[in-house]
């Protein structure tokens, strides 16, 4: 199957840039101006994300415009069957390395819970618990369903599961829920499953639990698998994912954010970014020991992320390397030059500032007072995962590079190489 994949991803590939070529040829110059248009239309939204009032409205009004006649072109110059095709042949090539490069770890069997507990947050989600009959399909597997009700502190309900016999933890909620309750688990050293009934359920989706199977995440504490994953820190608060600083931090603080997030991140980008805008004042040492005072946007990661690549963009290939990840992106050093982008990894990561620092913390948010000292906590967590489940990242067995992608893809089709996670 995985060989069939990766010859269909490379000849789909194939086609798509040759007809890509000839369609460049026989339209050149035109295409350029198509081109333009687009990288036009990029830079005027860009200048317009960073004002307001009329200046944005007049920069969203000529990226509109911009993008419209991109297309117009492509439809005058009589290219938009070539168009489409290019498009679905690249399209139809990343399903199929996606095929190839689908990870299935194989776990240790581990022994099942005796008194397992799940506690879930009937609301989140959008009610995900209640439309899947959670607590209904936990009793009949066994399990003891524990609802968390308005005013009820979830790290009491954890710690009373606990102090009465519960040898294993089960959570459904959003991260900053999973959180909590994997901080208790791992405390106790007692197994602990994610059951993905938030909204985006990111530490679901690097565990490889499957984010559309609620109900079938529940098998976690039947006969699931165990590995033992890492969790992190911040002035001792433990978070499963990240610690964001900067735009999404400060959006993220305003009353009206659940309600209209796109909106709040709009108007928080041109009071943090703008030209006008109030930069952050910190202070923290990159990798090479160069020291800054402020940023624009910062990331501090349980297990880096992959950034910036096509396939597994956005996630962690891995959550047991026993290391923090940290992006920063850092203002030029005039408001016209570009802003710089640091990545690297550390065991442990500070923060200095003058007063205390907006953050969100696996998505909630805080405000913590510095320093912000950061520490990762290697293998801390028993995770258990259902066995129809993955139990690994979708990035966990991609290549690091566009040209190691295309190697592998040839070495599975001519049958010399295989996924080393297996599945």
């Amino acid at each position: 199957m995985k060989r069939v994949a990766a010859i269909a991803a490379l000849g789909l590939a194939a086609a798509a840039v040759a007809l890509a070529v000839v369609v460049s040829i026989e339209n050149f110059p035109r295409g350029l101006t198509v081109f333009a248009c687009i990288v036009l239309a990029v830079a005027a939204a860009w200048w317009g994300l960073l004002r307001r009032g009329f200046a944005r409205g007049l920069a969203f009004a000529a990226t509109a415009a911009l993008v419209a006649g991109a297309i117009a072109l492509v439809v005058l110059q009589g290219g938009l069957l070539e168009n489409l095709l290019i498009a679905a042949a690249a399209l139809l090539s990343l399903i199929a390395a996606g095929v190839v490069f689908r990870a299935h770890a194989r776990l240790p069997s581990a022994r099942r819970p005796e008194r397992a507990v799940l506690i879930y947050n009937p609301r989140s989600g959008g009610g995900k618990a209640d439309r899947f009959h959670l607590a209904r399909e936990a009793r009949a597997r066994g399990i003891e369903p524990v609802e968390l009700r308005p005013g009820d502190d979830l790290r009491t309900l954890a710690r009373n599961a606990i102090a009465h016999g519960a040898d294993a933890l089960a959570v459904a909620g959003g991260d900053g829920t999973q959180a909590i309750v994997a901080a208790l688990a791992a405390e106790h050293d007692l197994a602990y499953a994610c059951i993905p009934a938030g909204t985006r359920n990111h530490f679901a989706l690097d565990l490889g639990v499957d984010r559309d199977d609620v109900v079938g995440a529940l098998d976690a504490l039947v006969d699931g698998g165990e590995r033992r994953v890492d969790l992190a820190e911040v002035n001792g608060r433990v978070f499963v994912n990240n610690v964001s600083l900067g735009v999404y931090a400060e959006a993220v603080q305003s009353a009206g954010y659940r309600g209209a997030k796109l909106r709040t991140l709009a108007d928080t980008v041109p009071r943090v970014l703008g030209p006008t805008g109030e930069r952050l004042k910190l202070r923290w040492t990159d990798s090479l020991g160069q020291t800054h005072c402020s940023a624009d946007v910062m990331l501090v990661s349980n297990d880096p992320y992959r950034l910036g690549r096509v396939l597994g963009s956005g996630t962690r290939p891995r959550l047991d390397r026993g290391v923090l990840g940290i992006s920063a992106a850092v203002p030029g050093d005039n408001k016209s030059s570009r802003p710089q982008v640091h990545q690297w990894s550390a065991r442990s990561f500070k923060i200095e500032g003058d007063g205390a620092i907006a953050v969100a913390i696996d998505g909630e948010a805080a405000r913590l007072d510095p320093p912000l000292r950061f520490s990762s906590r290697p293998s801390a967590l028993r995770v258990r995962i259902a066995r129809s489940h993955r139990g690994a990242s979708p990035s966990a067995s991609l290549p690091e590079s566009p040209w190691a992608v295309i190697r592998s893809l040839a070495a599975v089709a001519a049958g010399r190489s295989g996924n080393s996670l297996g599945g």
